[in-house]
């Protein structure tokens, strides 16, 4: 039994384990294995068309009966001008010169932040949890959806952050601490934003507001999920530990990189996207110092940056390529998700008091 059930009763799930969204990695396979087991299946919309998100929904409801969460990106609109453009593009160019790839491109914004047409999207998809990461969208966005019955969640770094987030309509909150993989969720420049591990980021947070709490960052088993509820958590978000199972889409590549992953195997950078995120070291995330400095404002930057990951036949690149994974990546196991989540909540569960 789980000591607190605010969340399960808030999200329509068995167990209060979400998997972490990871936009471009999940697929309707994983949620809908996820949320068959009893958690919450969560599909990473922040870089996925339209079209192609209203295809993945079907699929996942062809597999599914149950409740499932759609997340999108809700970051401001970038701004640029062409001294920044200049220096982004100078810094890559070296990059692109050893690939023979010609002139770094022009910035552009590869993916978009949550507007009116995805606002739409969503309320004719009516999921039964909506989450954002990057705060929250328009104060109108987030009325249609808790009057269409979505349940709002979204990431906070610090107790400002989460406190913002619950005046501003979250009907729960993602603590994520620093050792996540992925991007931060941050959204705010306080003092320490996305630098506070989960460990002193839960209690403080949980103490903070009245909604519930969803531990996140650096859980991998049993024993994080315990250690979130004595923090204070109703619950968690895990996203690294499900990248063994075979149903996530990451390319054989990056399979290999985790398999061989020792710790510490990741750092953060903004050299990928122009945001802070965690990253399986590699070539490029060693050598990104100058990225880094001059990284655009996200997402522009990821247009510059995306060209180096890939051939032009699709095949991956793994010293340019992104490989999100959160610390200990090694912990990693290669589990079906449905699997997965039975282990965790046995192992969870055990470990309670």
């Amino acid at each position: 039994m789980w000591p607190r059930k605010e969340l399960q009763g808030l999200l329509g799930i068995e167990h209060p384990i979400i998997q972490a969204p990871m936009s471009g990695i999940t697929t309707p396979e994983l949620v809908s294995a996820v949320s068959n087991a009893g958690a919450l299946g969560s599909l990473g919309c922040g870089v996925v068309p339209a079209e192609v998100i209203r295809e993945q929904v079907a699929a996942v409801r062809a597999l599914t009966n149950r409740g499932f969460n759609l997340n999108f990106f809700a970051h401001p609109k970038p701004s640029l001008d062409n001294s920044q453009s200049d220096r982004a593009r100078a810094a890559l160019q070296p990059y692109y010169d050893e690939l023979g790839l010609g002139p770094v491109p022009e910035p552009s914004e590869p993916f978009p932040t949550f507007d009116d047409a995805r606002l739409e999207l969503t309320l004719e998809l009516r999921p039964r949890v909506v989450s954002f990461h990057f705060g929250l969208p328009d104060p109108h966005a987030v009325r249609e959806l808790k009057q269409a019955g979505c349940a709002i969640l979204s990431s906070a770094t610090t107790v400002e952050e989460a406190r913002w987030l619950q005046a501003s309509g979250a009907d729960a909150i993602i603590a994520q601490g620093a050792e996540a993989g992925g991007h931060r969720g941050t959204f705010t420049d306080g003092v320490g934003a996305g630098a506070t591990g989960t460990l002193v980021l839960v209690p403080l947070v949980a103490d903070a507001v009245r909604v519930p709490v969803i531990a996140a960052g650096g859980i991998f088993d049993g024993r994080g999920i315990a250690a979130a509820f004595k923090l204070g958590a109703s619950g968690v978000q895990i996203g690294t530990a499900f990248l063994g199972c075979p149903e996530t889409n990451i390319p054989e590549e990056y399979r290999a990189a985790l398999r061989i992953a020792t710790d510490p195997s990741t750092l953060v950078t903004r050299a990928f996207t122009g945001r802070h995120a965690r990253v399986l070291n590699n070539r490029f995330s060693r050598e990104s110092e100058t990225a880094q400095g001059t990284a655009l404002n996200f997402p522009l930057q990821a247009a510059l940056t995306m060209p180096l990951g890939r051939t032009a036949n699709g095949a991956v690149r793994p010293d340019f390529f992104p490989m999100w994974a959160g610390q200990d990546a090694s912990a990693v196991q290669e589990l079906p998700a449905g699997a997965l989540v039975e282990w965790l909540v046995r192992d969870g569960q055990m470990r309670l008091p």
